[in-house]
């Protein structure tokens, strides 16, 4: 299953809105298939990795397929993965976590089990890893919004900017270069108009290898310049912030990272619309400027919005501190 999740892991950001999903066959003690899911619209794991046994001239009958998702039931872009795996005769299927897919929920096992096909559930520790790799896939169908990760870099005192809204460059080299990779790693990156009007951002991935996310623009009064470096982005002009994440998802955004500014950040906190925060603290102290302003009118600390499992990050004279957000839904 270590094995399968490691497959599923080289479909990010080439899979949404689909899983991603990694597939190992085993029979006789020995791999004789194995395949993940390349690209949305592609044959899909399980089926790559059948086709691999069979390109060995392996048969899979009679075999055990560990796979990081519940077979599918429902014909998509791509025909039933259970319907295929009864066809082939195998006789063990091994599952990290259920899909979520109210099509396919259950129904997937459904299938392998009425052919009498054994189906064991993976251990927590599979599930919970197989969960958080496709996090924004189980978002989409639980709580119709992507999986949402709030970026910032900001000095010791929690200045996003100067009072003239300079922020160029509170954070070092390193702690960018982490950011681009970060972007590589989401479908979509925000922000908000006011960062375009003020530093004119590109948005892209650079220094690291990846695909550019799509770019968002918060923009409710179509403000953002013709000749602004995100001028092929998507201008998102709602006044509601939860029909704007339901927008996104409607167009296969599964996972969003929100990269400001000062405004954009402290609307996604109040709102409830923040999942993951990979924040860098630069050692300087600015005093004055921009900060994240929620409102929240906690009236206890321990009322306050708490970091789970934090971990800490150091990145040249930068530290990173990300962690689970306590007002995110369960996977």
């Amino acid at each position: 299953m270590r094995r399968a999740l490691s497959l599923a892991s080289l479909g990010i950001r080439k899979t949404s809105p689909n899983p991603m999903v990694g597939c190992v066959i085993v029979k006789d003690g020995r791999i004789i298939g194995e395949g993940w899911h390349k690209r949305y619209g592609h044959s899909h794991a399980e089926i790559e990795a059948i086709n691999d046994a069979l390109t060995h001239n392996e048969s899979v009958k009679g075999s055990t397929v560990y796979v990081t998702l519940e077979p599918c039931s429902h014909y998509g872009k791509t025909p039933p993965c259970a319907n295929r795996l009864v066809e082939e005769g195998v006789s063990e299927v091994i599952i990290a976590m259920r899909d979520p897919n109210p099509k396919v929920n259950g129904r997937g096992i459904e299938i392998l089990r009425n052919a009498g096909i054994r189906v064991i559930e993976s251990d927590s520790e599979s599930e919970r890893e197989a969960k958080n790799l496709n996090r924004g896939f189980i978002f989409a169908h639980k709580y119709h919004r992507p999986f949402i990760t709030l970026k910032a870099a900001m000095s010791l005192d929690g200045r996003l900017c100067l009072p003239n809204g300079s922020s160029k460059w509170i954070t070092g080299m390193m702690s960018r270069t982490y950011a681009h990779k970060l972007r590589a790693e989401n479908d979509a990156v925000l922000v908000g108009v006011n960062t375009v009007l003020t530093d004119d951002p590109e948005l892209t991935v650079r220094n690291v290898k990846g695909i550019n996310p799509l770019r968002i623009v918060l923009d409710r009064h179509n403000r953002t310049p013709l000749n602004a470096k995100v001028r092929e982005c998507m201008i998102l002009n709602h006044e509601d912030l939860h029909e704007a994440m339901k927008y996104l998802v409607s167009q296969g955004i599964l996972t969003l990272m929100v990269e400001g500014g000062a405004e954009v950040l402290s609307s996604f906190l109040r709102e409830g619309l923040a999942d993951y925060v990979n924040f860098f603290y630069s050692p300087r102290i600015l005093g004055d400027g921009k900060n994240i302003n929620m409102n929240a009118g906690f009236e206890t600390v321990r009322d306050a919005l708490k970091i789970k499992n934090v971990k800490y990050t150091q990145l040249g004279e930068d530290i990173m501190i990300e962690g689970r957000l306590s007002c995110s839904p369960d996977l």
